[in-house]
C-alpha cells in the first residue's frame, strides 16, 4: 500500500485474510490526511502533556513521552505508529492467524498465541523468533545510514518492543547514543541542510563516518548499550541488537542469534 511518503508491505495468514486486506486498505486511505492535519505540532519537540486528535498522532505522543526529558519529537514514532494502526485493523478481523505490516523497516506484528514469525535484525546481522505468547509486537531499526537522520554513528540498531511505535522511538534514541562526540573524523551537518523539512532543525546529524579503530568502535557501542540497558518495560522495550563497523552487541534476554553468513 502506497500513499505519498507512506509505503507499506503487508502479509496476512488465515482464512480471514481477504477481509483483513480490504479493511486494512480502507483504513490506510485516510491516514496521510490525518497526520498532515496535525503535522506542525508533531514536528515540535515533545512535551509531556501534549494532546492530539488523531489516533496515530496520539500513539506517537505516547511513545515519545515515555522518554522525556530526552530531546525527541513525535515524528520519531511516525513509521511505527502507522504500522501499528494497520496491524490493529488486521487483528480485529476474524480468522486471522498472523500478519506483519512493514513500514520501511518498522514492523508491527499480529500473532495468535500459537503462531511464530521470524525476522532479520541488526541490518541482517542477526535473527529473532517472535512468538504469539510473548510480548513483542513491534520491531524497528535506526542508524545513520538509514532513511532517517541520526545524531549517532551506529550502522544499525534494531529494537524489539511492545509495539512498532515504541520500537521506533527506542531505536532512534539508542542509535543517537552510539556515538563518539569528540571525534573530529566524523562529519556532521545540520539536519535542515540534509532535509529541508526535517523536524530536527539546525541540530547536527551524521553524514559520514570513517573506518575507526576497534577500540573506538567498542567505545561507541558501549555508550549505546548503556543507554539501551536503561530502557525497559516502562518504555515497552524488551531487547535488541546494535551494529557498528562489524561489531555486534545485543541487550535484553531475547536469545537473538547472530548470523554467520
Amino acid at each position: 500500500m502506497h500513499h505519498g511518503p507512506i509505503d507499506l508491505i503487508v502479509e496476512i495468514w488465515g482464512s480471514g485474510k481477504d477481509q483483513a486486506y480490504q479493511r486494512a486498505a480502507l483504513r490506510f486511505h485516510s491516514i496521510l490526511e490525518e497526520l498532515v492535519a496535525e503535522l506542525p505540532d508533531l514536528r515540535r519537540p515533545a512535551v509531556l502533556h501534549a494532546r492530539f486528535n488523531g489516533a496515530i498522532a496520539a500513539a506517537m505522543q505516547d511513545a515519545v513521552a515515555r522518554h522525556l526529558p530526552e530531546f525527541v519529537t513525535p515524528m520519531a514514532a511516525v513509521a511505527g505508529a502507522v504500522a501499528d494502526e494497520i496491524a490493529s485493523v488486521i487483528a480485529g478481523t476474524p480468522n486471522v492467524q498472523k500478519a506483519y505490516v512493514n513500514n520501511g523497516g518498522d514492523v508491527a506484528l499480529v500473532l495468535e498465541p500459537c503462531e511464530t514469525l521470524r525476522a532479520d535484525v541488526g541490518g541482517g546481522m542477526g535473527r529473532a523468533a517472535l512468538h504469539g505468547a510473548g510480548k513483542i509486537r513491534g520491531i524497528a531499526t535506526s542508524g545513520w545510514r538509514g532513511r532517517s537522520l541520526s545524531f549517532g554513528i551506529a550502522d544499525a540498531v534494531t529494537v524489539l518492543a511492545s509495539s512498532a511505535a515504541l520500537a521506533d522511538v527506542a531505536a532512534t534514541l539508542i542509535a543517537n547514543a552510539v556515538d563518539l562526540p569528540s571525534h573530529d573524523g566524523i562529519t556532521r551537518a545540520t539536519a535542515e541542510s540534509q532535509q529541508l523539512d526535517s523536524d530536527l532543525g539546525n541540530r547536527l546529524v551524521t553524514v559520514a563516518v570513517p573506518s575507526l579503530p576497534v577500540a573506538d568502535v567498542a567505545d561507541a557501542l558501549r555508550r549505546g548499550t548503556e543507554f539501551a540497558k536503561s530502557l525497559g518495560e516502562a518504555e515497552g522495550v524488551w531487547g535488541g541488537m546494535l551494529v557498528f563497523q562489524g561489531q555486534v552487541v545485543t541487550f535484553g534476554d531475547l536469545n537473538l542469534s547472530k548470523t554467520t553468513e
